[in-house]
């Protein structure tokens, strides 16, 4: 799991670069053109501000714009590129996820808790008669945590209280007519996944996906990221997936925790 941001001294702070980066974050599936008004009201600033930052992103290749409105270009995947290259998280785990999809067919990723989303850092490449390939489970995607079956494991490894101020006031957007929102069953499945050991999301994110985690602990008991599979409802079912799926997630979990 992301770890929380180091202390800074104010003199250290470059204020300049995190208001850029916030400009950058602005973008996301929701909005994927901006003008400076929009870039504004999303990244916290004001128009003058965001226009600059904008006219500076463009110009260093980062994105692209018609003169009014704004989108990323390809150069910011050089960031994901090098972090994918480069972090040993995603290494240690891809030959994992590519031999649980050559056994099962199904689709294997692994994610990490960055804040209020889920990311995916490692998953199974795709082999011959794969059965679903759900929209969005990319290398990189952002996910919100409430409706996803990792996000459920990795705030199930909070300690209690951080859990706690993690769920106070904290909206929970109904994403499909199954997503749960209410805050008191929210907290009754986390403390069934606390039990458990694994979560299920059934079309909480997306209709017709349904998905199963289990966590990554490393030799010292800490959960570093969370492994999932993709399945046909079919799959899902409570037997079915007692039987062909959680057992194969959980030696993988065995298995990997000595290299984390």
């Amino acid at each position: 799991m992301s770890q929380a941001p180091r202390p800074i001294a104010k003199a250290d702070f470059i204020e300049g670069m995190a208001k850029g980066l916030a400009v950058l974050e602005s973008f996301d599936t929701e909005r994927q053109r901006l003008n400076a008004t929009q870039a504004a009201e999303r990244a916290g600033l004001t128009r003058a501000e965001a226009r600059r930052h904008l006219l500076t992103l463009a110009h260093l290749g980062y994105l692209d714009t018609d003169g009014t409105h704004y989108w990323l270009s390809a150069k910011v995947l050089r960031f994901s590129g090098s972090y994918l290259a480069s972090a040993r998280l995603p290494r240690l785990l891809q030959p994992t996820l590519n031999r649980l999809a050559a056994q099962t067919r199904e689709s294997f990723s692994a994610v990490v808790l960055d804040g209020d989303e889920v990311v995916i850092v490692a998953r199974s490449v795709a082999v011959g008669g794969q059965r679903l390939m759900a929209y969005g489970l990319h290398l990189g995607a952002r996910l919100p945590v409430h409706a996803t079956s990792t996000g459920r494991v990795l705030l199930a490894a909070l300690p209690a209280g951080a859990f706690s101020a993690w769920l106070k006031g904290r909206e929970l957007p109904r994403l499909t007519p199954r997503t749960v929102v209410d805050h008191r069953a929210f907290r009754a499945a986390i403390t069934r996944v606390r039990k458990d050991d694994f979560a299920v999301a059934s079309e909480e994110h997306e209709l017709g996906v349904h998905a199963l985690a289990v966590p990554l602990r490393n030799m010292q008991g800490r959960t570093v990221a969370a492994l999932n599979v993709v399945a046909s409802p079919d799959r899902l079912e409570p037997e079915v997936m007692q039987r062909d799926l959680l057992p194969l997630l959980l030696d993988a979990a065995r298995e990997l925790r000595p290299l984390l």
